[in-house]
């Protein structure tokens, strides 16, 4: 709870909203969200206002806006917070009914299914736990279906293991300073690239919508290793390859 605050700390406001470091420093970064004062020892800081503005542009992003959409939007003097409360307000509400839609349907089939005895705690652990991703507005319900549904549980697990066996390779030689035209390094990223066209089905309409979903969720690249200076580092051994 924030109490009689007037400024923050990037840390401290990472921690009092659940945002991370990484992503108040990526939106400082592109220009979105920076603070707007130092303190005397050189600290910069967010104000009452940054926290406003912050407010304003996660409203805008759970709406489904791009950053770069959302830049310009915050950028039009013209902006009315009380219309994007309202707008959002109206989604949040949607959602809901949504929610509680598909919370019945899980129950019913959660209930038929378990009396069988025919699917394991962890594939529904596996499947609550990507509807409550809320991807909605990058993947189309088609796109998660074909995602979700043709693969195999451990088809997928055992692709994402290696997928990521292969990003920390990566990461190593990128940390050891190796040039991104490296042999090892081109092909490590071919692989790396393969594992990632086997988990987007080669679709280039998933393959793009999940670069969007990473790239406006840097702390789900963190998750798995992939930071944007790494991400450049593996386009730039892949122009190579």
């Amino acid at each position: 709870m924030i109490l009689n605050k007037k400024t923050w700390k990037v840390g401290e406001l990472a921690k009092q909203t659940g945002l991370t470091v990484r992503m108040l420093h990526h939106y400082d970064k592109i220009g979105l969200f920076s603070p707007s004062q130092s303190s005397e020892k050189g600290h910069r800081i967010y104000t009452e206002t940054d926290i406003a503005k912050l407010q304003q542009i996660m409203s805008l992003k759970q709406l489904g806006f791009a950053l770069d959409e959302i830049k310009r939007i915050m950028e039009n003097s013209n902006l009315n917070p009380v219309e994007v409360i309202k707008v959002q307000l109206e989604s949040v509400k949607e959602s809901i009914q949504i929610q509680e839609q598909l919370c019945s349907r899980l129950e019913r089939i959660y209930e038929l299914l378990d009396s069988q005895q025919e699917v394991k705690a962890e594939q529904f652990i596996n499947l609550i736990e990507v509807i409550n991703m809320s991807t909605d507005k990058y993947f189309t319900q088609e796109q998660q279906e074909k995602m979700f549904k043709q693969l195999e549980l451990e088809k997928r697990k055992q692709y994402v293991s290696e997928w990521l066996e292969i990003t920390a390779k990566i990461r190593g030689e990128y940390e050891k300073g190796i040039p991104p035209e490296n042999l090892t390094v081109t092909q490590l990223a071919k692989q790396w690239n393969e594992f990632l066209d086997k988990l987007t089905f080669r679709d280039p309409e998933i393959s793009k919508a999940a670069e969007r979903y990473y790239k406006e969720n840097p702390e789900i690249q963190e998750k798995f290793g992939v930071d944007e200076q790494l991400s450049n580092y593996i386009k730039k051994a892949m122009s190579h390859s």
